[in-house]
């Protein structure tokens, strides 16, 4: 005899963490903390601040740094 599927819900799950033991619930933390931290650490950065690099040069094209730092540091006065 074929065996149905049983779908559980986040509030099945709640109701179910209610029924357990204190000892009993922080197994639980203990074992969703650890797979957690492994998916976690698993993920990649989506972005690499590396790829802003050379953003905006266009806008400093032909600004001599030096002078420019200079300029806004006598504005400090």
């Amino acid at each position: 005899m074929p065996t149905k599927k049983v779908s559980l819900t986040y509030a099945d799950y709640v109701r179910g963490i209610q029924r357990l033991q204190p000892e009993e619930q922080l197994s639980l933390v203990e074992i969703i903390s650890v797979k957690l931290k492994k998916t976690l650490g698993r993920k990649k950065a989506k972005h690499s601040v590396m790829e802003l690099e050379g953003l905006g040069a266009d806008v400093w094209k032909g600004i001599d740094a030096q002078h420019y730092v200079s300029e806004e540091r006598e504005s400090w006065d």
